[in-house]
């Protein structure tokens, strides 16, 4: 039975910060009473995603581009309970994908008090909890869970040991003298402590064999074996786990017996189009000023264009954080043009992407022979990227007038420290700047630093288009005949 606080007097208690709704019982009488059953994790996932879809609801907030692709199939591999592995290069999405699973969990679900597992007050699963159901009975205290608070998430790295993921014998609680065959003396790890929730496990392959070992008995038989102490531990969870392809080769692989324990293996991709490319930037960007549709799209082209490139090693991928980046460093680019002119408000001009090769050359691996072309090849892309998106917004429209007008003496001077306002009045009165900031998105009465980005985009592609000549030096960029 799903509690929701949708119906809640007001709220009395607090979960690690979460307030509790006033209305959930606090007995496990007053559970009873309430009709309430135990549902495993995987069920309350199957019939919350159900619900989802037949509503209409998106069941994947914030999720970009997977819609046709591995949304289905992830959907398919829950509703049929199974374990999933997401393989994927680097920057996919994988990691987000994980966490909105949260989403398919009640919003709140009953916990036993007083246990370290997180068992529910009608099935409690460990001796210490089996031990409190009997002796309080319906007067069990009961404490309740926000979903956000049955996500755990790890990141496999060499170090990673058994007692990290499953336990150890806690040497505290055999020094209070307890015997070492006593299961109590066990210090659970991150799984057992996952129980009724979601386990997560980041760069599996990461994981030393030994340690992938560990969970074959966790998610086949659902038990545990600390040093000995063999525990049937019915424990209840979903586990899903990221994988890079290159890690088979590179830094280690998913052991054979528990890959084949994972019931779905489900290939995450880069975004199929420029405009899913363009909802993730918009979406993921923190920008500091304002950057608009078209040079988002140039910056989309761009990265799409690096993950065709032969020049690139395609085996550690272009990671959709570089068009992040890449439009966050242009939006940077354009407040402090803003601070050094005191022109306002801050809007990313043409000009301003040439601040993205030699600042993000970095996060690229290129291919052995490329040694001292690196921004050679990354200039040339990005200019290819423009062309391409001026041609799809500007095509059609006679950009002769602008190209004649800079031949006959108007020079436009453009540049780190060159304010919008020059721009624009370097030019003559033209019904076709009208036309073209029409085509970019931006009004007649708008500011002129907007008016300036959509006029000096119609200059670039003329010169990529050798229509117009350009000088560059310095930061300082002059269009002319």
């Amino acid at each position: 039975m799903p509690c929701s606080p949708s119906t809640a007097s007001p709220n009395r208690r607090s979960v690690e910060g979460v307030i509790v709704p006033e209305h959930l019982p606090t007995t496990v009488g007053e559970l009873r009473a309430g009709g309430h059953l135990p549902r495993s994790v995987k069920t309350e996932m199957r019939e919350n995603l159900l619900s989802r879809l037949g509503s209409g609801d998106d069941p994947w907030p914030g999720i970009v581009g997977f819609d046709r692709t591995v949304l289905p199939q992830l959907e398919r591999a829950l509703l049929a309970g199974h374990d999933v592995v997401l393989l994927g290069e680097r920057g996919q999405g994988k990691t987000r994908l994980l966490r909105t699973m949260v989403g398919l969990l009640d919003e709140w679900t009953p916990v036993m008090a007083g246990t370290e597992l997180g068992e529910h007050p009608l099935e409690p699963i460990s001796p210490a909890g089996r031990r409190l159901a009997e002796e309080l009975g319906d007067d069990l205290p009961v404490t309740w869970r926000h979903r956000s608070q049955r996500y755990a998430e790890k990141l496999a790295t060499p170090d990673t040991s058994v007692g990290d993921l499953i336990g150890d014998v806690d040497p505290v609680k055999v020094a209070e003298g307890r015997s070492l065959g006593d299961p109590e003396t066990i210090h659970f790890g991150l799984v057992p402590r996952a129980h009724r929730g979601i386990v997560a496990i980041n760069e599996l392959p990461d994981l030393a064999e030994r340690i992938q070992v560990a969970l074959l008995n966790v998610m086949e038989e659902r038990d545990i074996q600390v040093r000995g102490y063999t525990l049937r531990l019915p424990l209840d969870v979903l586990l899903v786990a990221t994988a890079n392809p290159e890690d088979y080769t590179n830094r280690g692989r998913i052991i054979t017996p528990l890959k084949d324990r994972f019931g779905a293996e489900i290939r995450t991709h880069y975004p199929l189009s420029v405009t899913a490319e363009v909802a993730l930037v918009r979406q993921e960007a923190e920008l500091v000023a304002e950057v608009g549709d078209p040079l988002i799209e140039v910056l989309a082209r761009f990265v799409r264009h690096l993950r065709e490139s032969s020049a690139i090693d395609q085996r550690s991928g272009v990671s959709a954080r570089f068009a992040v980046a890449a439009a966050e460093t242009v939006a940077a680019a354009a407040l402090r043009r803003s601070a050094l002119t005191g022109e306002r408000p801050a809007v990313a001009r043409p000009v301003d992407l040439e601040s993205v090769p030699s600042v993000l050359r970095g996060k690229l691996e290129f291919e052995s022979g490329e040694e001292g072309r690196e921004q050679e090849h990354l200039t040339h892309l990005l200019r290819r990227s423009f062309a391409e998106t001026a041609s799809a917004l500007l095509g059609g429209l006679n950009l002769r007038p602008l190209a004649e007008a800079v031949g006959d003496g108007h020079l436009v001077t453009t540049g780190e420290r060159v304010p919008g306002q020059d721009v624009l009045s370097a030019l003559p009165e033209l019904p076709v700047l009208h036309e073209v900031a029409h085509r970019l998105g931006v009004g007649a009465t708008e500011p002129p630093t907007r008016i300036a980005s959509a006029v000096e985009f119609a200059l670039e592609a003329l010169y990529l288009a050798r229509q117009v000549a350009k000088d560059s030096d310095d930061g300082i960029a002059v269009y002319g005949s």
